[in-house]
């Protein structure tokens, strides 16, 4: 049991909004780069010589890693103050940033994403615990309406600023930006944000939970990105980590295995803190927050949706520049026109809420998300307007920023503010373990449907079958790159004539195979859909709250 107090120095006038626009810039940085890099993938996977599976590594580790610590720093913060780890967060995180730029290898990039996802699992929860405890009433409500369209308006921000980074600069920068952006964040903390903290009366400190977690959820996402590459169950190819090699030869691909490892380890963890809480002790997880039937399906609610939202920004630019043939900046150009229907919607969002209530906008922004997501499959060709696919996205952006900025607010409606610290590390867990598993789940849709799109449209050309099944393999391997190098051959490359023709059907190959990825994410957005009709609060239903305590 713990109990909000606030530091009493905490300033209830003009100071406090001051603090919640440092609180919002600090969260952009984070959520910014979750999907910044999106759009400059192509420029990387080229630049390094990456694969898919490299992609979606960098995409996603931050989020493993994101996702494996929330908890633990949710808690953190609340016992050592979210002030002073909300600024260690962002220190770390600009570390992470610098040594992404100076990568020069899939290996130097992919750990400094994961200094970068420590920092951001740092920053996220005390963001929003903050905010919990500093607002009150109607003041709190706008806040959350703030807080939640950063959540979705940055996300959607991310890869219009990727790409003209990219453009006018290197792909670097995309990450040295996050430098003098978080210095001013530091600053501004210090001086306007509020120091607050739990008073935690539960002894103990729980240490085998975070382990627990980090190996669940870590496993699950690599044996999701690793199968496509080591075989789901036979082996097709070695396996070396750490020095020890899986072989081809083995029996079994490792695949399963890992996967089994993470259900077990995810099975023990919530073992082990059900064990820790009938002892009284310290947990990282509090089940018993489980019991809020708001809370409970506002969490199914933000991770299904976030596994279609996040799979969808990992997909599309692949398409866009790659298949559809737009520069970084272009593709970033048409994803803005997301971003501007996502902050167009969640200014309004308050509004709408007046009329329907919380629940209800919800469902609105992802009955917005459905369609703008299935009309643009539907309509996905490499011959389409850009202009009628910026519009079909901005439906779908319009239906981000309803449902973004209503949702936080309607899963931790009826959790004790004293839980505030626990309650929104838990749900900021829950989407950013969907935006973890997006990646890796919508890249191997891409990459298996891939290689049957591909092989369907090279089977009428004239090019032998060895070189046809050669440019299916380095398409699906390159996540698309070497479609804009034989186009730009045109007759004069190693195809010869064939090459605009080549060009032409492995273009149009990729964007079937997108389509089947879009289908994908919306088919979780729906069941997103399908658990936000149960997020009507018990208070506002006449029905008491359970006690979370």
């Amino acid at each position: 049991m713990t109990m909000e107090t606030p530091d009493p120095e905490v300033d209830v006038g003009r100071r406090k909004w001051i603090g919640l626009g440092v609180l919002a810039l600090g969260l952009s940085l984070i959520v910014v780069d979750g999907t910044i890099v999106n759009v400059s993938l192509p420029v990387i996977i080229d630049d390094l010589n990456l694969d898919l599976t490299d992609a979606q590594w960098i995409n996603s580790i931050y989020s493993v890693v994101f996702a494996a610590l929330l908890l633990t720093t949710g808690r953190l913060g609340d016992r050592v103050g979210r002030r002073m780890l909300f600024i260690i967060g962002v220190l770390v995180f600009i570390c992470g940033s610098l040594a992404a730029a100076a990568s020069d290898s899939s290996t130097t990039l992919i750990s400094a994403r994961v200094v970068q996802g420590i920092g951001g699992a740092l920053v996220l929860p005390c963001t929003l615990s903050t905010v919990n405890a500093t607002f009150r009433g109607r003041d709190r409500a706008v806040a959350f309406g703030v807080w939640g369209a950063v959540i979705s308006g940055m996300a959607a921000v991310g890869p219009l600023l990727g790409g003209w980074l990219t453009t006018s600069f290197t792909w670097p920068w995309i990450f040295l930006v996050n430098v003098p952006i978080g210095i001013l964040v530091i600053i501004g903390a210090v001086l306007f944000v509020p120091e607050t903290r739990s008073k935690t009366t539960v002894p103990g400190l729980d240490v085998l939970g975070p382990i627990l977690s980090a190996i669940g959820f870590g496993a699950l996402v690599f044996a999701l990105i690793e199968g496509q590459k080591i075989g789901w169950w036979k082996p097709i190819a070695d396996l070396r980590v750490f020095g020890v090699t899986w072989p081809e030869t083995a029996p079994i691909s490792a695949t399963p295995v890992v996967a089994a490892v993470g259900i077990v380890a995810l099975g023990a963890f919530v073992m082990w803190e059900r064990y820790r809480a009938d002892l009284r002790r310290s947990a990282i997880l509090d089940l018993t927050l489980f019991r809020i039937r708001t809370f409970s399906w506002g969490n199914t609610t933000a991770l299904t949706v976030a596994i279609g939202e996040f799979g969808l920004l990992l997909v599309l630019p692949l398409f866009l520049v790659n298949a559809y043939g737009l520069s970084t900046l272009g593709a970033g150009y048409v994803l803005a026109v997301m971003a501007l229907g996502a902050f167009a919607s969640g200014a309004s969002a308050r509004f709408v809420t007046g009329k329907l209530g919380a629940p209800r906008t919800v469902m609105l922004g992802l009955t917005l998300e459905v369609v703008g997501v299935l009309a643009f499959a539907l309509y996905l060709r490499p011959s389409a307007s850009s202009v009628l696919l910026a519009l079909l996205l901005a439906i779908y952006g319009m239906g981000l920023g309803l449902a973004s900025a209503q949702l936080t607010g309607t899963v931790l409606v009826d959790i004790p503010t004293a839980e505030s610290g626990e309650g929104s590390a838990i749900q900021s867990t829950s989407r950013q373990l969907g935006a973890a598993l997006g990646t890796a789940i919508l890249g191997t849709v891409l990459s298996l449907s891939l290689a049957h799109s591909l092989t369907d449209r090279l089977e009428s050309s004239p090019l032998p079958a060895q070189v046809q099944s050669g440019l299916v393999d380095s398409t699906r391997d390159s996540a698309g790159s070497t479609i804009p190098i034989i186009r730009d051959q045109g007759d004069d490359g190693r195809l010869g004539p064939a090459g605009p023709e080549t060009a032409e059907a492995l273009s149009e190959g990729f964007a079937d195979a997108t389509r089947w990825s879009l289908f994908f994410a919306a088919g979780f957005l729906v069941i997103g859909l399908a658990s936000a009709t149960q997020l009507q609060p018990r208070r506002q239903a006449g029905i008491p709250a359970p006690d979370a305590g």
